[in-house]
């Protein structure tokens, strides 16, 4: 399948790098963060990351994982085919900053369940938010503190990140669902999808 890549492995090392640098900046050092990634490629990131904190500051980065899928607020929608897995949380978060991980930032409802999940387990000091990838769209006003790269997208397109502990390389890609390489119509049938506004046509096939 096509796709556009818009980070290779140099790419995406160099962001998790510049974010670890970030997190201790901002933290002025490592004391009391604990970093929880969200499932599933969440987890591989934050542990990426406590081992780059670690690697510049001595001390020992406490690394979770943290399952939210019942706090969504889409989950009567999705009960039939929701699986749950387990949150792995090693420490104490009360008092703690805590510093979520994901890979994609899109709509933020996943991060507001995910804020929901860990208050169920603690009472942190602060909750801060790493993503590698900022796509925009907005639902909720939700804002990363650490973005690997920022990647105006449409509604249509979409993101794929993968991970090489579960994909064999790190690889950020777009697909964009109206390519013609994508798009499962014909090109006699893609020819005529399109939109009429006032007349005017906009083929999506180009």
């Amino acid at each position: 399948m096509p796709e556009k890549i818009l980070m290779t492995p140099e790419d995406v090392g160099r962001a998790l790098a510049r974010i670890a640098h970030e997190i201790l900046e901002r933290n002025k050092g490592a004391d009391d963060i604990v970093l929880v990634g969200m499932r599933t490629r969440g987890v591989p990131l934050a542990q990426r990351l406590a081992a780059t904190i670690q690697s510049l500051e001595p001390t020992s980065i406490p690394v979770g994982a943290l399952d939210f899928a019942l706090y969504r607020d889409d989950i009567s929608s999705l009960e039939h085919r929701t699986q749950v897995q387990n949150t792995d949380i090693p420490t104490d978060i009360t008092d703690k900053h805590v510093i979520l991980v994901d890979d994609v930032l899109y709509t933020g409802r996943s991060i507001r369940a995910a804020m929901d999940a860990l208050m169920d387990l603690g009472r942190p000091r602060s909750i801060q938010l790493a993503v590698l990838v900022d796509r925009g769209h907005r639902e909720l006003p939700i804002r990363a503190d650490y973005v690997g790269k920022n990647i105006p997208s449409s509604r249509s397109e979409k993101i794929k990140v993968y991970l090489h502990e579960s994909d064999g390389i790190d690889r950020v890609v777009i697909v964009d669902p109206f390519h013609p390489h994508l798009n499962p119509l014909s090109s006699r049938e893609r020819k005529l999808s399109r939109e009429s506004k006032g007349g005017n046509y906009y083929e999506y096939g180009k």
